[in-house]
């Protein structure tokens, strides 16, 4: 999933944020100036003037992007913008205070006193907050981007990337000649234009950016990138792109961006919320689950009790994946013995019909015996430690199903699509049948159609549904 940047006036919401903040400071303090230590919200009349001070600071920036550019300007510039933004504000204020006829109850010195404080803080703390800001975005943690394009526009584009950008460029495929394991501007050659969709497909890579010519085909290898939900950045002078498409900058290009979907800030912000606290909420009863069947395990089958295996998130970020131990110690060792019964015939999955390694199943006098083990499975039990996946941000309540290693080696361009989303406990796949569904492409189709589609309200149906299925214990695994 790619997450698009902020456009128009919410791209700077923090600032915004933060005028409104010294709007009413400045506010508070005009009113201590004039009338002393008591504060003016215990007056109806001037918690009135507290609440359209803000709703018309909140307005005129978002009418006018009196925002627009924020990081970029200078200090002499952003001085004649404050004034702006102050003056509009007050003036529209005074005019909506005189339409109603309400502005003989307040303090004239009250009301000059706010716009020149608000002009004194708003100034300043914007100027601070541009600083933390360029810090942390130097800092931050930014996306890994493969850049494809002839050999003498690299040294070019790479010059314009700026500290700031969300982006670092990681590797280079030329387009003009086969330069794989050399270095060009203190960058590895990753690849040629022909294997550089195999490249993406195994390494960790999150973006890629595309300078083209008019001799550069790149047609195949952008549906390959689409075809594995890697977004493209392809600089304004390519046409024809389908798929979701849009115009952004990026490492100081104007490009069209194309990906399968697109997800908002806000919006990843709010799933990133509903993760935090059902991680949490998840997190508690986890360790009573545990604490439940830790005693039982310990009998039937020494050894620890939860799992830890290593599996596949987001963009080829290995993590490890907890869950309460169904299996028995050597589960894995002994996972070769039993590949000739594994159900999914294309073994891109491994599910038997009846698993002799889960803890309690056993074979007596020709009957097939199930025990603690699947009992476990049939309630879900064993993936409450998943919970402590989703609190640590490797996982998310609702996703895609994390592949383990080796299934995950055999994947193919339009397999890696899965990836394109973090992991999540649960997925469209697992209510739309769970271990019913034997065919691995049938997996992949609806992991892919959840993230196409995706969305807060996909995600709250899903969960809806996951409650019922648990609970009616139908196709658990």
């Amino acid at each position: 999933m790619y997450k698009r940047s902020n456009t128009g006036w919410l791209k700077h919401i923090d600032f915004i944020l933060l005028d409104a903040v010294s709007l009413q400071i400045a506010f508070v303090l005009a009113y201590l100036i004039r009338n002393g230590m008591v504060l003016p919200y215990g007056k109806s009349s001037y918690r009135t003037l507290a609440i359209t001070l803000v709703v018309v600071d909140f307005l005129i920036a978002a009418i006018f992007n009196t925002m627009h550019n924020v990081l970029k300007r200078r200090v002499y510039y952003e001085f004649i913008q404050t004034v702006k933004q102050v003056v509009i504000v007050f003036a529209v204020t005074v005019l909506y205070m005189f339409s109603l006829q309400i502005g003989d109850v307040y303090s004239r010195i009250i009301m000059f006193l706010i716009p020149a404080l608000h002009f004194i803080i708003g100034f300043s703390t914007r100027l601070m907050w541009k600083k933390v800001v360029k810090k942390k975005a130097v800092n931050k943690l930014k996306a890994t981007v493969i850049l494809v394009a002839d050999e003498g526009r690299v040294p070019e584009i790479l010059s314009r990337v700026k500290p700031t950008d969300d982006i670092r460029y990681t590797g280079i495929v030329l387009s003009n000649r086969n330069g794989t394991g050399e270095e060009l501007e203190g960058l590895p050659i990753v690849s040629d234009l022909d294997g550089a969709a195999d490249y993406i497909c195994r390494e960790w890579v999150d973006e890629v950016f595309i300078y083209p010519d008019e001799a550069m085909d790149v047609d195949d290898f952008i549906d390959q990138c689409r075809q594995m939900s890697v977004p493209v950045h392809i600089r304004l002078t390519y046409s024809g792109i389908a798929g979701k498409s849009f115009i952004e900058k990026v490492g100081g290009y104007n490009v069209i961006t194309t990906a399968s979907n697109y997800a908002s800030p806000l919006q990843l912000a709010l799933k990133r919320i509903f993760d935090i606290v059902g991680g949490l909420v998840g997190s508690i009863i986890a360790i009573f689950v545990i604490l439940a069947f830790a005693p039982r395990i310990k009998h039937e089958s020494p050894g620890p009790i939860l799992f830890k295996q290593t599996r596949i998130g987001r963009n080829g970020q290995k993590f490890k994946c907890y869950k309460i131990r169904s299996m028995h110690v050597d589960a894995e060792a002994r996972k070769e013995e039993y590949l000739a019964q594994n159900r999914n015939a294309d073994g891109m999955m491994f599910k038997l019909d009846w698993d002799p390694r889960i803890i309690g199943n056993k074979i007596v006098d020709g009957k097939y015996i199930t025990g603690l083990g699947e009992k476990m499975r049939a309630g879900s039990w064993d993936e409450w430690p998943q919970f402590f996946n989703v609190l640590m941000g490797q996982m998310s309540l609702v996703g895609t199903r994390p592949p383990t290693v080796d299934e995950w080696e055999r994947y193919k361009y339009h397999h890696r699509a899965r990836l394109a989303f973090k992991p999540g406990i649960t997925g469209l796949w697992q209510v739309s049948g769970r271990s019913k569904i034997t065919d691995f492409e049938e997996v992949v189709k609806l992991d892919t159609e959840y993230i196409n589609n995706w969305g807060i309200s996909l995600d709250m149906k899903i969960l809806i549904k996951t409650i019922k299925v648990v609970m009616k214990k139908d196709g658990a695994m």
